[in-house]
């Protein structure tokens, strides 16, 4: 291999890491369609796809075809999230196992048309490596999900990883970025379909709404309020006696800031 090959390889392999930057204090940007989208993790895996992507350099495209690799370690992971030792190793671990299988799934609609559209899945890593004994973690990003996490100039959801770093629920947190991905306006409608996706609720879940509501609005809500400072208001929107959309209106609770 040429010193010229070996040195663009390493250019790439390194050039998200910022190690003068604690993960919490980061910052995770992503497509309003990720944002909006079925994401196929788990709350540990969903930890460790958001450390990885905070440490992405937001500005930079790479090349066609290219995709970075981030390291994690269980050390960081651990004090990111707030626990033990032994937890991160074995999140890790698992999520070696687990996250080359997890995939984004979203509609791109059609211009001018209501229904229909392309539905896209992307990989989100191509490659997971746990080093055993070592405690750490090395994922190689899919490059076709690169365009959704880089270079974003417009429609993109933007929060810093400490405001999810507290949180124990996946629903709390994907209800984060669907708030976020309607940052500008605080507010939005979403279809009961398009939220049960982007919840992956279950099939059984998606045909009883007081299932929705009370193991997944609810809950992410009491927990946004407590733990992130939010106000958040939300009504079921009906068509005849069906609930056919949710509206959500949210603000950061203007108390907190003075504590």
């Amino acid at each position: 291999m040429g010193t010229t090959t070996l040195a663009k390889q390493q250019k790439m392999q390194h050039y998200d890491m910022a190690a003068d930057r604690p993960d919490s204090s980061r910052y995770v940007y992503m497509s309003n369609a990720v944002a909006r989208a079925a994401q196929g993790l788990s709350l540990a895996e969903k930890r460790i796809i958001m450390t990885a992507a905070s440490r992405l350099d937001s500005r930079r495209v790479p090349p066609p075809g290219g995709a970075p690799v981030t390291r994690i370690s269980a050390m960081d992971y651990a004090e990111t999230f707030g626990i033990d030792l032994n937890t991160a190793y074995e999140q890790l671990q698992d999520a070696g196992k687990e996250l080359y299988k997890r995939s984004i799934t979203f509609t791109e609609p059609k211009i001018g048309k209501r229904k229909g559209g392309a539905v896209h899945t992307l990989r989100w890593i191509g490659r997971a490596t746990y080093h055993k004994g070592e405690g750490w973690i090395e994922l190689a990003w899919w490059h076709e999900v690169m365009p959704h996490l880089c270079g974003l100039q417009r429609q993109f959801t933007k929060y810093q990883l400490q405001q999810a770093s507290a949180l124990r629920s996946l629903y709390s947190w994907r209800l984060l970025e669907l708030m976020q991905s309607w940052q500008d306006k605080g507010r939005f409608e979403i279809s009961i379909e398009d939220f049960a996706k982007a919840m992956e609720a279950t099939e059984k879940q998606r045909q009883d709404f007081a299932a929705i509501r009370r193991r997944m609005i609810e809950p992410a809500i009491k927990e946004l309020e407590q733990k992130d400072g939010w106000l958040i208001q939300w009504e079921p929107v009906k068509l005849g006696r069906k609930v056919s959309s949710l509206r959500f209106a949210f603000m950061k609770n203007p108390q907190q800031s003075l504590l």
